[in-house]
């Protein structure tokens, strides 16, 4: 099983949203990261076949997947960042009409529909308008739709977005089981949730890949780049505007600060151990 794309390129006018991208996936959980703007969501709907590249390929098991046509829409699941709802179907009526327009058989439908309300919570609300419903809420039946047709391509663009952090956990774990025997690619501006449960973690930047590797592989890159220093109170507005801070806390008239910087940044700067989130700042701080 192996989801794989080569020097997958779009344009738009001038712009180059995605510049020449290639990896192959196979069963796992993937984690996408990058700053907004990076082509992260473009590369995402070009993978699910829904906008055509500029140039390049993406391959099922090594056929092309605009040729496969339906046969690949049954193996792949997906969540945009904003996907549609009607706001006046019921959380049961909503996923009934997503499984039909996927051809799962009315049995079958029904059977997933119900397991999958447990799963995310929704059982009880199952009857209620989607009208009525938290963002939270909204986003789990988001999730229960792009797992109907039990895909084995699993493409979620911020899954965890409007969730609180129980949910989030839930659906962690959730993710963790699924990929066991699947593949799951998920964007998200929540580093601690790739850190949790990406066997992979690929990093864009300006439609490019810039660092792929395992979390403990890319945390390595900002060791060393990570300092802690203490300061007084009235110059931490200062240190906020000339570097990339990562973490403030005051104590008293002084204020500890975490700053992520190639050299060290004053005398008194101690190193301290890097995570995700560092690199992500290493890279996107300016950005940010």
């Amino acid at each position: 099983m192996e989801l794989s794309f080569d020097r997958l390129t779009k344009h738009y006018g001038s712009r180059i949203a995605v510049d020449r991208v290639s990896a192959s996936l196979t069963p796992g959980v993937y984690g996408l990261l990058g700053a907004n703007g990076a082509g992260k969501t473009t590369l995402m709907r070009m993978l699910c076949a829904i906008l055509e590249p500029t140039s390049g390929e993406v391959f099922w098991d090594r056929q092309e997947v605009t040729a496969m046509g339906a046969a690949y829409r049954n193996v792949l699941g997906y969540l945009p960042q904003d996907f549609g709802y009607y706001p006046g179907y019921t959380a049961a009526e909503f996923l009934a009409y997503i499984a039909m327009l996927k051809g799962i058989p009315r049995e079958t439908a029904q059977r997933c529909i119900r397991e999958l309300l447990e799963t995310m919570g929704l059982l009880g609300a199952a009857r209620k308008k989607l009208r009525t419903f938290s963002g939270g809420m909204k986003q789990r039946v988001g999730i229960a739709q792009a797992l109907l047709n039990d895909p084995r391509v699993l493409i979620l663009d911020e899954p965890t977005a409007g969730l609180d952090p129980k949910e989030r956990v839930h659906l962690r774990n959730l993710l963790a089981d699924y990929a066991g025997d699947r593949i799951v690619l998920l964007s998200t501006h929540i580093v601690s949730d790739v850190e949790a449960i990406a066997d992979q973690v690929l990093v864009m930047k300006n439609g490019r890949f810039i660092l792929r590797g395992t979390v403990p592989e890319l945390v390595r890159r900002a060791e060393g780049r990570v300092w802690e220093l203490t300061v007084p109170a009235e110059q931490a507005r200062a240190w906020e505007k000339r570097a990339t801070v990562a973490n403030l806390r005051h104590e008293g008239d002084r204020a500890v600060l975490r700053v992520i910087a190639d050299e060290r940044p004053s005398d008194d700067a101690v190193p301290c151990r890097a995570t995700m989130e560092d690199l992500y700042l290493y890279h996107f701080g300016q950005e940010a």
